[in-house]
């Protein structure tokens, strides 16, 4: 007589999930994922560079950078569930959210609480930004003219403002060094 239990195959579950262009497909995993799992925050930025305010007025940036990825905080990730969820908190719209870089390179952390740079600068939304609603995405974009932010930008994070500073994000790259002779436009976009 054997004390060994039986076992039972795990079938594979099926799940419907949302690709990025809003249709729906069938996913087989072997396992019952965890919501960590299935549901991600992606993220990319885009910076725009202008040698002046008339290559910005013609939209003609001299040299554009992009990437994806970033930490996103505790902090913001608690305050974007109390807000979905109906508590109280700023919300990240037009009058509150910022756009903020600085000089720090220490890498990311999700306890940080901001920007750690000696220099920083959170700068406020751009006329009509953030986005939202639609593509199940928040776009944020700030522009930072030539009397700001001249140093080497290699952090940057998205706030709720000047009395709140809960930052969804922080995110150490190096940008390059703004001279204040030019104008930079900084796009980030957050997508489920």
């Amino acid at each position: 007589m054997s004390n060994e239990q039986p076992t039972t195959e795990k079938k594979p579950v099926k799940r419907a999930i949302i690709l990025p262009d809003g249709s729906m497909r069938n996913v087989e995993y072997p396992d019952s994922p965890s919501a960590e799992e299935v549901l991600k925050i992606h993220t990319s930025f885009k910076l725009e560079k202008f040698k002046s305010k008339k290559d910005l007025d013609e939209n003609r940036p001299y040299e554009v950078v992009e990437g994806k990825g970033n930490v996103m905080l505790n902090e913001g990730a608690n305050l974007l569930w109390t807000l979905i969820c109906g508590g109280g908190g700023n919300p990240y719209n037009n009058a509150n959210s910022r756009v903020g870089v600085g000089d720090s390179n220490a890498g990311e952390d999700p306890t940080q609480t901001g920007l750690l740079g000696g220099n920083q600068l959170y700068k406020s939304m751009d006329s009509g930004y953030p986005q939202y609603g639609s593509a199940r995405q928040a776009v944020f974009r700030s522009t930072f003219v030539e009397t700001e932010a001249n140093w080497a930008w290699r952090e940057w994070s998205v706030d709720n403002g000047a009395t709140y500073l809960v930052n969804i994000n922080r995110k150490v790259q190096d940008l390059g060094t703004k001279p204040n002779t030019e104008i930079w436009r900084f796009t980030v976009t957050l997508k489920f």
